[in-house]
């Protein structure tokens, strides 16, 4: 799936208008066809979450146990977040999409399966006052996962050459000057043993309608819409070349641009789950050894027991 739905500039250029929203590269014949295909990727996206928390936990127990076992085991503290190459590896799954495109539900149903111990989720809405006092990447810096978390970021530092960009938050030299800050900060993670799993969920114009319309027929959904999400969809060509333009300048082996077709939530839940999967597969995990004499250990649990025995306890 790295292979299939990686983004590959041709030219230094990318057609987002050539990937078709609603296709579903990868998905095996297995699936069968109309209503099955759907419910058998809900019987797959299960088994996955099974295998990403054992993996997750695999990724948490080498930090720990590079730290020792006095180590916290609480959230990360602001302090917890700079980068280390020589420290526990950790992962980063970032997600970003037009209005609707299905992050909140990629992390619900993804991510759900995992521990959230082992989580970190930062969600970036638009920046406060005290950000924006400082560059644009200054709130970003602080958010990466400490050593064996899975971070995700629901939006992300892109989101400055993306509505920024659309919405003339800042002049065309700035947001042009951004796409080389972005890859030096990309670098300086992959150097900081994160790896980088960046995801684009690809909707269609007519595939947001829907949703919109939706949020806007269920008293349910009343709070998912805001009256500015169509100013952003009269936008939509502007943001698709907004969008294709980040993909493209930012796109490098050790931060990997995917494109997911998202119209078809269960294939897009699918293939997630199998980007990341095939990602723990390459880090070649395994959990770690002890740092401490088992055999005495076990010798010390029988010798107390037998202790409690004598004294009738």
């Amino acid at each position: 799936m790295r292979e299939l739905l990686r983004v590959r500039p041709e030219g230094g250029a990318l057609d987002l208008g050539a990937l078709d929203p609603r296709s579903t590269p990868g998905l095996p014949a297995a699936a069968g066809s109309g209503k099955r295909r759907r419910a058998w990727a809900h019987e797959q996206v299960e088994l996955l979450g099974a295998d990403l928390g054992r993996q997750q936990e695999m990724l948490y127990a080498s930090a720990k146990g590079a730290a020792g076992p006095d180590a916290p085991t609480s959230a990360p503290t602001e302090a917890d977040a700079h980068l280390d190459g020589d420290r526990p590896g950790r992962v980063l799954l970032v997600l970003q999409a037009m209005d609707c495109g299905g992050k909140d539900g990629t992390i619900k149903r993804v991510a759900g399966a995992m521990n959230p111990l082992g989580l970190h989720i930062r969600s970036f809405g638009p920046p406060s006052a005290e950000e924006l006092r400082h560059d644009f990447l200054w709130r970003i810096r602080r958010a990466p996962p400490p050593p064996g978390y899975v971070g995700i970021f629901n939006r992300s530092h892109y989101e400055d050459v993306l509505i920024a960009r659309v919405g003339a938050l800042v002049d065309e030299a700035t947001w042009r000057a951004r796409y080389d800050e972005i890859n030096a900060f990309e670098r300086e993670l992959a150097d900081g043993a994160v790896t980088l799993v960046k995801v684009m969920l690809h909707i269609s114009y007519a595939e947001q309608g829907e949703r919109l319309m939706e949020r806007l027929t269920d008293p349910r959904k009343y709070w998912k819409y805001n009256p500015s999400d169509l100013e952003s969809r009269a936008r939509w060509d502007d943001y698709q070349a907004a969008y294709a333009d980040a993909l493209a300048r930012c796109d490098a082996d050790d931060a990997p641009w995917f494109v997911v077709p998202a119209d078809r939530k269960w294939y897009r839940d699918w293939a997630v789950a199998h980007l990341l999967r095939e990602t723990f597969g390459g880090l070649h995990l395994g959990y770690p050894a002890a740092g401490f004499d088992v055999q005495r250990e076990r010798q010390r649990l029988r010798s107390g027991d037998e202790g409690l025995k004598v004294n009738g306890r």
